[in-house]
């Protein structure tokens, strides 16, 4: 079974085709700038055959259009009919309330996610585009299954999820935890069972997917207790443009002060905190790095920040599972980024944290595996993140079971 999985955004679309026979990547790409002038789509094989062309895409079927092409090319294709894909998956950031799981695709999961869009504006109006532009290129009957990254964490308490604000807005609104990254905190934290020899509902594992965008997640016999991103994915920690966890009265002190909108607001906390808006360099961490190094006190002091927050509410959840078996290390920053792990693995000391300087070194760029010392109390990993797979192994279950 071939498995195409779908990542569509409000202006772009990410896809990978999979072969689930051996659970192989046959083939991924990128449409950029759609809906805008000056479209890009680049497509490349596991074999390295690449197709890279600037064309506009004024819509989502366009976008389509152009995976087509490529997935059937003589030159850069890697299928020879369009029947030989058997399901589309599709990445889905907001289930709210009414998805814990992974479905499979009809008018009413439809309209369920279009209801979601108030929770999630840009994101969830993509992703019915997606959908619905997907049946339009690819024909109806092929099946069609969302998963959601807010599905893991659906398995939170109350206690941790509810937000301390007049409970009527939860009654009418949904206000409350929902978090984010969903897919990769569970790919990682099975990973790191499957690594540890261990049946993950022997296990409490923290989970830091650390990138542009980050969350931590405790972890406890496979289901989540708690997270750190909230009703949106801003909460949290500092991550590369937004600002995490802050006095709300920072909010409302800021717009009084500068006459801004809550739109204009937004944007500030969304698009120019965080990374960039203490460095003032970048949201790239690779960019503060360097200036970092060259003595930039600023990129100084964002690491410092980062590398504090993440320490603190990965002690906070080593707490809240009453203990921890293992913490992980994923996505861009968690998989390639020893200094940032070594900092906070140093300051976690206080929990018998011990992890070896030359094996973290070592572990970037898609290696992965045990960072930690033997006698280190709390096992540490670095694990390479596969949300598509997750995508394509839930999306091939649930269409072998129609």
């Amino acid at each position: 079974m071939k498995v195409l999985v779908i990542n569509a955004g409000s202006s772009s679309l990410k896809y990978q085709l999979i072969d689930m026979d051996g659970e192989q990547m046959l083939a991924k790409g990128n449409c950029e700038r759609i809906g805008i002038k000056g479209g890009r789509f680049s497509h490349k094989t596991a074999d390295g055959r690449e197709k890279k062309i600037e064309v506009d895409m004024p819509n989502h079927t366009a976008a389509f259009m152009q995976v087509k092409e490529a997935l059937l090319d003589a030159e850069v294709g890697v299928i020879h009919e369009l029947s030989e894909v058997s399901a589309i998956g599709h990445r889905i950031v907001q289930g709210g309330p009414l998805f814990s799981k992974s479905v499979l695709v009809d008018e009413e999961v439809i309209k369920g996610i279009e209801s979601l869009i108030p929770l999630a504006p840009l994101h969830n109006s993509a992703h019915v585009q997606g959908i619905r532009a997907c049946i339009e290129v690819f024909g109806k009957d092929v099946p069609q299954v969302v998963v959601f990254d807010t599905a893991f964490h659906s398995t939170m308490p109350p206690k941790a999820y509810m937000f301390a604000v007049p409970y009527e807005y939860y009654e009418k609104y949904k206000i409350r935890r929902y978090g984010f990254h969903g897919t990769s905190h569970r790919y990682v934290s099975a990973r790191c069972a499957e690594l540890m020899g261990k049946d993950i509902r022997d296990t409490k594992i923290v989970t830091c997917h650390l990138g542009n965008g980050s969350s931590i997640a405790a972890v406890d016999g496979g289901k989540v207790i708690d997270t750190t991103m909230g009703l949106t994915p801003l909460d949290g920690f500092m991550m590369g443009t937004r600002s995490g966890t802050l006095d709300p009265s920072v909010v409302t002190f800021i717009a009084d002060k500068e006459h801004l909108s809550p739109h204009d607001m937004d944007e500030l906390l969304n698009k120019k905190s965080g990374m960039l808006g203490i460095s003032g360099v970048s949201s790239d961490d690779r960019d503060v790095c360097a200036a970092a190094a060259a003595g930039n006190e600023r990129a100084i002091l964002a690491h410092q920040m980062l590398e504090y927050q993440i320490t603190k509410f990965i002690g906070a959840f080593i707490t809240a599972l009453k203990g921890c078996d293992a913490i992980v290390f994923t996505a861009g920053l968690g998989e390639n980024q020893p200094s940032h792990r070594q900092n906070v693995c140093d300051a976690l000391s206080v929990f018998g944290v011990k992890i070896d300087s030359a094996l973290n070194d070592e572990y970037v760029h898609g290696k992965e595996g045990k960072i930690s010392t033997p006698d280190s109390k709390i096992e540490v990993y670095v694990i390479c993140t596969d949300e598509e797979l997750v995508i394509a192994r839930d999306t091939k279950e649930i269409v072998e079971k129609m």
